[in-house]
């Protein structure tokens, strides 16, 4: 199976994180308190960081750079949309889940010439608020309000019946309202590709990078950012995967609680790489960093998520074996495509996983060519027989 290394353009990660980054002051909101594909055939999802950001303030990501949160448009009257995005928590910069979603609308106003708000809340507590003020606005009129992650429904089901004229859109979870586009994913079955992957790398001699195995290892690890149920699928899909490769490989799991904890990931992972293991699958966003330090320090590998990190957390490509890419990307830019061609899903729920590639197994760009031929095999057959339907591959765990 040829390795995949899709192109992750570079985006702001130095952003002030609790501001609204585009055009929120027309709007008067200031004070407001898962081995390729995606928009483009290229596989460019820009790198969240899905990533996001490469930390210029040269207002290449159609900002001006400033903290008046002006998107810098001319104020033209043939625009197709204007969109509103609510982030989930842990805001942008997390060169993961959030920064994955910015590029699917950086994508849309390059293809479109589409106008955006951006809103990074502070906590749940503030999600309706921020639903509420793009759906309510007046100047701009919102085409769409575009939430994302699973943690958002609970306040999007009270705002969607609010303004059953406004197209919504959400990521991770179902919002059951005739305006509101849900967009789920397999993360399980992208999961299990990572769990082959580390069940035979771990059982194999294997050194690149600033990484080895330790084949006498009977264990490898998983790091989760909330306990949730779509950080479970995570874990289930990668446990099943593990399983499947190896009857001698245990999984290690650990939850930091957050998602915003590089120290309390890189804690967690000292412990399993200390407790035995050689590779460790991350599904926490920036919390995540802490993981890939814990392996660079100890010496051993690490998985990432949502982009390919050894792209978007390219210092430490010496220890990414691969990533499981979710393409919320994909699920933004298909939503803001819809609204502008009257075709809004609402009401709907699309689905995305290993067939749709909607999620993959994406090998590191520094080290995963070193991958032997043999396991790039096992984890490209094992795509196969999920798209067969002759794996069924379980979303939730046993405890």
């Amino acid at each position: 199976m040829p390795r995949s290394h899709p192109v992750y353009d570079k985006m702001v990660s130095d952003l002030d994180r609790r501001r609204f980054v585009k055009a929120a002051s027309a709007a008067g909101l200031i004070g407001l308190a898962g081995c390729s594909g995606g928009p483009s055939d290229d596989g460019s999802d820009g790198s969240d960081g899905s990533d996001g950001s490469d930390g210029s303030d040269d207002g290449s990501d159609g900002s001006d750079g400033g903290d008046d949160g002006s998107d810098g448009s001319d104020g033209g009257d043939e625009v197709p949309a204007t969109v509103g995005i609510v982030y989930s928590d842990g805001g942008l910069g997390d060169n993961s889940f959030n920064d994955a979603a910015q590029q699917g609308i950086l994508q849309a106003e390059e293809e479109f010439g589409i106008e955006y708000s951006e809103a990074e809340p502070d906590g749940a507590g503030e999600f309706g608020q921020f639903q509420q003020r793009f759906a309510s606005s007046t100047d701009p009129v919102y085409d769409l309000v575009s939430t994302i992650g699973f943690n958002q429904g609970d306040a999007l089901s009270e705002t969607a019946p609010q303004y059953p004229d406004k197209d919504f859109m959400i990521v991770d979870t179902v919002v059951d309202e005739p305006n509101v586009a849900n967009y789920l994913f397999r993360e399980e079955q992208g999961s299990f590709l990572m769990g082959v992957l580390a069940g035979r790398l771990t059982e194999t001699e294997f050194s690149a990078g600033a990484g080895s195995t330790d084949p006498d290892s009977t264990s490898v690890g998983f790091v989760g950012g909330v306990d949730s149920p779509v950080i479970r699928k995570f874990q289930a899909g990668f446990e099943a995967g593990v399983d499947y490769a190896s009857d001698d490989v245990d999984v290690i799991t650990s939850y930091v609680g957050s998602y915003a904890d590089p120290s309390g990931g890189q804690e967690a992972a000292l412990s399993m790489y200390q407790s035995g293991a050689d590779i460790v699958y991350h599904a926490s966003g920036a919390t995540g960093v802490g993981v890939f330090q814990a392996a660079q320090e100890e010496g051993r590998f690490a998985f990432g998520v949502d982009q390919d990190q050894s792209v978007s957390e390219e210092s430490f490509a010496d220890v990414i074996v691969a990533s499981m890419v979710k393409r919320v990307d994909t699920a933004v830019y298909e939503s803001i495509e819809n609204v502008i061609n009257d075709d809004h899903q609402g009401g709907s729920t699309v689905a995305l996983g290993l067939e749709s590639n909607g999620v993959e197994c994406v090998y590191g760009q520094e080290i995963g060519g070193d991958v032997p031929d043999d396991i790039v095999s096992a984890v490209s057959d094992a795509r196969d027989e999920i798209i067969a339907g002759n794996i069924d591959v379980p979303d939730t765990t046993s405890n």
